[in-house]
């Protein structure tokens, strides 16, 4: 088995060297048809370690080398696959195999199609670092190597200025929060004396719950920038400036997910400070709204489902923080899959309309893109919680929890946010999909994409379908490292009341917006109606002016200051310093200059006159140190 967990790791490690060897050279397909074989074998060894789990329930366990050991501080490189972490081994390494397979036809003409198996494999492999380390140290070093990849596949078309800036907006944004994240490590080894996960969850049991409560609150500070919670959130939807399989990687499946896996993983915490778990609960539950509420109007497609990755981040958050942490697993899982499935068929939309990104401007594409239309359409049916899909059982479950644990606001706002998803997401799919074929007038021919595109896209339709079966057994398995708490609502009327209820609500607006956007009465807006003149529309469409703040009140305030500190102290202070220094040095040479003119007699002197000045020195420490006694009296004598 270990052989297996070293195959699962370092397969997309060997996989983003290989590309990385042919980065200088033309595009060979070749490269990306080996990278994918190699991320598959990380998918099958993975398959295998799950098999595992699932028959004996032991981990894997595995020290393979000491990293640091100084003092009380020990650090292996440590890797451990267990029932949570072979859960997120799995999303990783499918979605990735996917992926990877689907960007040989997507990046097809793109002039950096090896340098972006490169990056998209490095990304896979810290990934694979974060989630199968055995210890907080390991996992931040997964932790910031995805973060690395991400400003690299971000910003991968470097020569578009919006790409580069989105991509060190995501890079600054999260090195905000693990700063606060790594506080976070640093007072688990404080005061725990370890950073490996089972040693410092026992010690947790013993510690005051005040330095519990900041332990929680740093770590979470981490979490909330790797998974764009507000007001960290800002980079996530700007990030979409990225190649779409990246979004569907990145943002859909792995990396923005690694915060709620953080905050999983460190349940045996979080478990002994409910007000911290409240507090995070709260908050998934208002970005939940907060981010379904950007969608509605958003006319980007693949802004509308970042946005929806956001909404439904927070429904993962809004579990774990009331202690259902295999319920937020379930959801992460079986979401990864459908949001996957969304944001490649939006990279097939984008293909056919000559990267055009305004749903607007489509209409009718169900009749050129009929296989596209099905998956997105089947994808969005999942994501909206329809029954039997896999987003109905993990979404009813998280209601569940909070109905149960009389959370009824938290509860309210997750039901109505489940109304708001399925409107956004069936706008989506009818503005694009259905009613006039708004395409031509922009001249615009659409195709399908490649069958083997459309083949590799499969998978994920088939386990957005049927994942919410799978339930039990997971929860069987999960539950062995997880609390085991089940939420039932007991009183079967009340659930087959609150059940109903809400497939009616979600299935009126669905409806709505078929009703609304499934004509052929819409126009591509221009900004006269009276809706987009509205306060509501602008104060939506511009995000609630956040990013505006932003730049406004923070960005632009920071960079004059930087102004003045580059004026007022680098250059009259420290340059000046440095300046002044070497300047003295340089005329200090210059008048010494004649001590090496090469004539003899002026050497000669030199010597004489060096000869003179050791020996007065001398002389004088000769008499100093023969007549110490009474140069300290006289000192002594003199007050000094």
């Amino acid at each position: 088995m270990e052989n297996l967990l070293y195959i699962a790791l370092f397969s997309p490690l060997v996989s983003s060297l290989f590309a990385a060897l042919f980065t200088a050279t033309p595009k060979k397909q070749f490269i990306g048809i080996i990278a994918s074989l190699l991320i598959f074998t990380s998918f099958v060894s993975s398959s295998f370690l799950l098999a595992e789990i699932l028959i004996t329930g032991t981990p894997v366990h595995v020290e393979m080398m000491t990293w640091m050991a100084t003092g009380n501080l020990y650090i292996p490189f440590g890797f451990v696959v267990d029932q949570v972490s072979v859960t997120m081994m799995m999303v990783v390494t499918l979605v990735s195999t996917i992926v990877h397979i689907y960007s040989i036809g997507y990046m097809d003409h793109d002039k950096g199609f090896n340098r972006f198996f490169s990056w998209l494999s490095a990304f896979v492999f810290s990934m694979m670092v974060l989630v199968m380390s055995d210890n907080y140290a390991g996992l931040f070093i997964g932790w910031e190597g995805v973060g690395l990849c991400s400003w690299g596949l971000i910003g991968f078309w470097f020569h578009k200025e919006v790409a580069t800036w989105a991509a060190n907006e995501a890079f600054i944004m999260n090195r905000i929060a693990d700063l606060g994240m790594l506080i976070g490590i640093f007072l688990v080894y404080w005061n725990t004396g370890t950073l490996q996960y089972d040693g410092a969850f026992a010690a947790f049991a013993t510690l005051d719950t005040a330095t519990l409560t900041w332990i929680g609150i740093f770590l979470f500070i981490g979490a909330m920038g790797k998974s764009a919670q507000f007001p960290l959130h800002t980079w996530l939807a700007d990030a979409m400036e990225g190649p779409t399989p990246v979004s569907a990687l990145i943002h859909a499946a792995t990396m923005v997910t690694a915060g709620v896996y953080l905050v999983v993983r460190s349940n045996e915490l979080y478990d002994l400070i409910p007000n911290v778990g409240l507090f995070i609960a709260s908050l998934g539950a208002f970005v939940a709204l907060f981010a379904a509420s950007m969608a509605l109007v958003n006319r980007d497609m693949k802004r509308i489902i970042a946005y929806s990755t956001l909404s439904q981040l927070g429904y993962m958050f809004a579990a774990a923080g009331l202690g259902a942490y295999w319920v937020a697993l379930f959801h992460l899982m079986a979401h990864a899959f459908f949001k996957a499935l969304l944001f490649l068929g939006a990279g097939n939309v984008m293909h056919a309309m000559h990267d055009e990104l305004d749903p607007f401007k489509m209409g009718g594409l169900k009749k050129k893109m009929t296989a596209t239309a099905v998956m997105m359409t089947l994808a969005s049916v999942a994501l909206a919680g329809i029954f039997p899909l896999a987003g109905f059982f993990s979404k009813d479950a998280i209601l569940e929890s909070a109905f149960v644990e009389h959370h009824f606001i938290i509860y309210s706002v997750l039901l109505f946010t489940a109304g708001l998803t399925a409107f956004y997401s069936f706008r989506l799919v009818a503005l694009i999909f259905h009613g006039e074929e708004r395409y031509k007038l922009f001249g615009i021919d659409p195709h399908e994409a490649y069958k083997f595109m459309l083949i590799a896209m499969s998978p994920l339709l088939l386990l957005a379908i049927i994942a919410g079966s799978l339930k039990m057994t997971y929860y069987e398995m999960v539950t062995a490292l997880l609390p085991a708490t089940e939420y039932h609502i007991h009183n079967h009327l009340v659930y087959w009341i609150m059940t109903i209820g809400t497939q009616l609500f979600v299935i009126l607006a669905i409806v709505y917006a078929y009703k609304k956007y499934a004509n052929s009465k819409v126009t591509v807006p221009d900004g006269t109606s009276a809706m987009e003149n509205s306060f509501g529309y602008k104060l939506l469409i511009n995000q609630y002016y956040i990013p505006y703040f932003y730049e406004e009140y923070i960005v632009k305030s920071y960079r004059e200051l930087s102004k003045i500190f580059w004026k007022q102290v680098d250059l009259k202070i420290v340059d000046a310093t440095v300046d002044g220094i070497a300047g003295v040095l340089y005329s200090t040479g210059e008048r010494t200059r004649d001590m090496q003119s090469g004539n003899l007699s002026t050497m000669l002197k030199w010597m004489v006159a060096g000869t003179i000045g050791l020996l007065s020195l001398a002389v004088v420490f000769g008499l100093a140190v023969r007549y110490s006694d009474a140069i300290l009296a006289i000192l002594s004598g003199l007050g000094v």
